[in-house]
């Protein structure tokens, strides 16, 4: 097998290397005569100092000048390459001065941009030595530029200052990425700042953790205080994922197409479970008239509306309350054809009925979970039936009877997955059926408990359903 592959091209062989971490593409150097020379032929590089492998703790701990040593080397037996397409740098330590980190890194992107570098990653991981520190910021000093890059990931925590400076170095970029990802060293996105006119997909993930100290809790407040802002007149596909912020600047986003919304309120809202007029304590109990609701931080209202032309909608189980929590208005979705929804049982539907009579084509509606917290506010998107004791003492809503929002509903294709077949999830679906009147087809996948004899008994209950739809089949997946 090893003769083989060493007989192919030179090409080919390039392409195989580019494939795997740098290190690894490295080492095959010494693996006979006709591996020395290949890397020369590499386009893609990755460079991860976490593969390199410190004598000591002590070592670890400050950095390893092997490492950087490494990356030299190897870039300057790329000098004469063909081209250097993808460049991945991801920086642990540091092993002297800010100045002298800054120049290296920019030596090592310099140097790859000359061989026409198309995308680049890079990853840092935030200051962890609690000493007060200019170093954290970019030097504004140091200008950048990227004239061919295309993709640009960005894994670390920037101010709202520095993300401006970084995309305008780079005029044809179609891709970028922002995250701090799951790193337990990086702090909370600052309000985030994109504006270009070429940048046609954006990823935008703050890692957004279920638990989090009180302290580091008011930093991300603080953070959040700021204004979110997108200008990308060419954005064809969103996804993002953060606390909800104070306000967002969105132009029209009138190429979109995608969008997929992650996005989390700041405190509970399992007060508004059985009102939005009057709020109730944290045991259900009706607070008086003259005390003041609990306010509720965030405006995503501008966000929604710039979405509004897209044709393919991802909502968290978060989102949803968001929506309904932090949207003063909601826009006609005009085009949308496709909605995903994703459900827990620790966020309602409140939201539900006005999403979906705010799109009128939607074509095809696709639910991972039924299951999500019974509230007054689901209305008639769903087979709720909400109890409140507190109610029975105190001032009730007014019911009155409304044409159910699913029977104008225009949806043809309704898919469900993680399909349990719970008393609530059987009654949602016996709502669905018995009101989406232009439903054709309805694919249900059953969480992987239920297969097998399960599945029989799912699939039986499922069928004897009542259907408005005489079109309407059903398969379960």
């Amino acid at each position: 097998m090893g003769d083989s592959i060493s007989s192919l091209p030179d090409e080919i062989l390039g392409k195989l290397l580019s494939l795997v971490p740098t290190k690894v593409a490295a080492s095959t150097s010494v693996l006979s005569k006709r591996w020395r020379n290949l890397l020369s032929l590499v386009d893609s590089l990755s460079f991860d100092e976490s593969m390199v492998v410190y004598p000591n703790e002590e070592e670890a701990t400050k950095g390893s000048q092997r490492f950087c040593d490494f990356v030299d080397k190897t870039l300057a037996l790329l000098h004469n390459s063909p081209a250097i397409k993808t460049f991945s740098l991801y920086r642990v330590a540091k092993t002297m001065s800010y100045n002298d980190e800054c120049a290296r890194l920019n030596r090592w992107i310099w140097t790859a941009m000359e061989q026409g570098l198309l995308e680049l990653h890079l990853y840092a991981p935030a200051n962890s030595d609690g000493e007060d520190s200019d170093d954290e910021d970019i030097d504004e000093s140091l200008d950048v530029f990227f004239p061919a890059l295309k993709s640009l990931s960005l894994m670390v925590a920037l101010d709202i200052e520095s993300y401006p400076r970084i995309i305008h170095a780079c005029p044809v970029l179609e891709e970028l990425t922002i995250r701090n990802g799951d790193f337990s060293d990086m702090g909370p996105l600052w309000g985030t700042v994109v504006e270009h006119a070429s940048i046609k997909r954006l990823v935008i993930a703050t890692h957004v953790p279920d638990h989090i100290d009180y302290y580091l809790l008011l930093e991300y407040f603080e953070n959040a205080c700021q204004t979110v802002r997108f200008q990308a007149p060419s954005l064809v596909y969103l996804d993002y994922s953060s606390f909800v912020f104070r306000k967002y600047d969105v132009g029209d986003l009138d190429s979109l197409v995608e969008a997929r919304l992650s996005l989390k309120l700041w405190r509970s809202t399992s007060h508004y479970d059985y009102d939005d007029d009057y709020y109730y304590d944290y045991n259900g109990s009706l607070c008086d008239d003259d005390d003041p609701s609990p306010p509720i931080f965030g405006d995503v209202t501008c966000l929604v509306a710039a979405i509004r032309n897209i044709t393919t909608l991802h909502l968290s189980p978060d989102s949803l309350e968001v929506f309904h929590f932090c949207c003063k208005s909601m826009p006609i979705f005009n085009n949308l054809l496709n909605l995903s929804i994703e459900s827990n049982n620790q966020n309602g539907w409140q939201v539900m009925p006005l999403l979906l009579k705010s799109c009128p084509n939607l074509q095809t509606l696709v639910f991972k979970g039924l299951v999500h917290k019974v509230t007054n506010r689901c209305g008639d998107a769903c087979a709720c039936n909400p109890q409140n004791p507190s109610l029975k003492n105190s001032k009730k809503m007014k019911k009155k009877k409304k044409i159910c929002c699913l029977q104008t509903c225009p949806v043809k294709v309704l898919e469900i997955s993680d399909y349990g077949g719970c008393f609530q999830e059987v009654e949602q679906m016996r709502h669905f059926l018995g009101n989406l009147k232009c439903l054709e087809t309805v694919k249900v996948g059953v969480v992987p408990d239920n297969k097998g004899k399960n599945a029989e008994f799912l699939r039986a209950n499922l069928m004897n359903l009542p259907k408005l739809s005489s079109k309407c089949t059903i398969q379960l997946l």
